[in-house]
């Protein structure tokens, strides 16, 4: 398996005019997106609440999370995204992969549709 990059654009929810184009590692394995945190900052992106993550090798970190609106082909999504620090990865999550409708083929290293599901309601 190798490596799939994209090139997506991240806006400031708050203020739409503040935009980057950003090359972005996709991690299917990861949740939550990094972005680095001076770049956030540069838009205005404020965190709005500080999490605890697991590395590989089982130490803990904090980082802090913001939202940002990513846009991809046409699509867009506004995900939680991690303050990245010098040495993160620029990486695009599972959860703004589903926000913006795609999902990882991980044997020809593209993105494609998610089927968006809708169950009807069971009735009795």
């Amino acid at each position: 398996m190798g490596l799939t990059f994209i090139e997506a654009t991240i806006v400031n929810p708050a203020k739409p005019r503040k935009t980057a184009r950003l090359k972005f590692l996709v991690d299917s394995g990861a949740a939550c997106s990094v972005i680095p945190a001076n770049l956030l900052r540069r838009l205005g992106v404020k965190p709005h609440s500080q999490r605890k993550f697991i590395l590989a090798d089982g130490s803990e970190i904090k980082r802090p999370i913001g939202d940002v609106l990513f846009r991809l082909d046409n699509r867009k999504g506004t995900t939680p995204v991690i303050f990245g620090e010098k040495g993160d990865s620029t990486m695009l999550g599972t959860i703004s992969l589903e926000a913006l409708g795609f999902i990882l083929d991980p044997l020809k290293r593209e993105l494609r549709p998610l089927p968006m599901l809708l169950a009807p309601l069971a009735r009795p």
